[in-house]
């Protein structure tokens, strides 16, 4: 794996006013809170966190769909930051969790994937109905389904079209939202064993948005676990899974529910609700809910510690 940088994010925040009523002074949700990120070039980073996190809005800012509040967004060393959504599309694509409403129905397979050429003015007709048959074969689709509806396809064969028409402008990196989650579970393998395969075979970079921590396993070569708009640990993935060293990501790999019903639902051992997000708990967010906190956990928010395979988070001097 190249150790050059196709992604970097330099201290990326996010923020939402949010209005309260009449009587109360509007509120600030921060949904990316000083999020700073390599991503390398035909690398896979995993991105994992509950619902709430700041997952998808961190997504959205990559995409040029939200802009960010500060910091930086560079891809191949070239800002990205205030260009125009159009341009930031040749550098980043993004392959989405539905295949069932991120196809147009109207449009044709040939038409689906031929259409970001054509906004982007790549190419003569003729070259773009070449290149659209080069990326049918790449994805493992007949050319016959070029002129097929995404009504006549099943889940599979969309999701198949969505990744052909990310590829089809070559980007420098792929945004996976929750690719295979809207899929049956027999197609779900397919799918995944086909993002291994094009990633091989073209050097692709992603960013691998899942709350599966299984599909993450399979398919990430890093990990970043987020909480409340932090990055908590960012790791190697075998050090994570093996020893991970902030008790909130134990948590989610103990939460995991296991396929033999006799041994019940997990024991998680986490006090408190999920935090108020528009009011966050004073030093480290996590530390209500966290079983081992104590005395500097609520008082400051732990500094970025380097340890074997990444970093951390955390008051807490050993693995959790």
């Amino acid at each position: 794996m190249s150790r050059e940088i196709a992604l970097e994010l330099c201290d990326i925040r996010r923020e939402f006013t949010l209005g309260r009523g009449l009587f109360r002074p509007p509120a600030t949700l921060k949904a990316v809170d000083g999020i700073s990120l390599r991503l390398y070039r035909g690398e896979t980073l995993g991105l994992v966190g509950e619902s709430g996190c700041g997952k998808s809005t961190l997504a959205k800012l990559l995409l040029g769909l939200l802009a960010p509040t500060s910091g930086d967004i560079l891809v191949g060393g070239e800002h990205l930051r205030g260009v125009d959504r159009k341009r930031m599309a040749r550098h980043i694509q993004p392959i989405f969790q539905d295949p069932y409403s991120s196809l147009n129905p109207r449009k044709t397979v040939r038409q689906i994937v031929a259409l970001p050429l054509q906004v982007h003015g790549l190419g003569t007709p003729a070259e773009q109905q070449r290149r659209v048959a080069e990326m049918l074969d790449v994805v493992g689709l007949p050319r016959r389904a070029a002129d097929s509806h995404p009504g006549q396809l099943s889940g599979g064969q969309r999701q198949r079209v969505a990744i052909a028409r990310a590829l089809v402008m070559r980007p420098d990196v792929l945004i996976c939202d929750e690719p295979t989650s809207a899929l049956d579970v027999s197609v779900q393998a397919q799918i995944l064993n086909l993002l291994l395969e094009l990633k091989r075979e073209f050097g692709l970079t992603y960013l691998l948005i899942s709350h599966n921590l299984a599909v993450v396993e399979h398919l990430a070569d890093r990990v970043a676990v987020m909480y409340l708009g932090k990055i908590v640990e960012e790791r190697e993935r075998a050090a994570l899974f093996a020893q991970p060293a902030h008790p909130y990501t134990r948590a989610l790999l103990d939460a995991v529910l296991t396929p033999d019903p006799a041994l019940g639902l997990p024991a998680l051992g986490l006090g408190g609700s999920f935090p108020n997000p528009i009011s966050p708990p004073s030093g480290c967010a996590f530390h209500p809910r966290c079983p081992r906190c104590f005395g500097p956990c609520a008082e400051h928010y732990p500094e970025r510690e380097t340890i074997p395979g990444g970093s951390k988070r955390c008051h807490l001097p050993e693995p959790a």
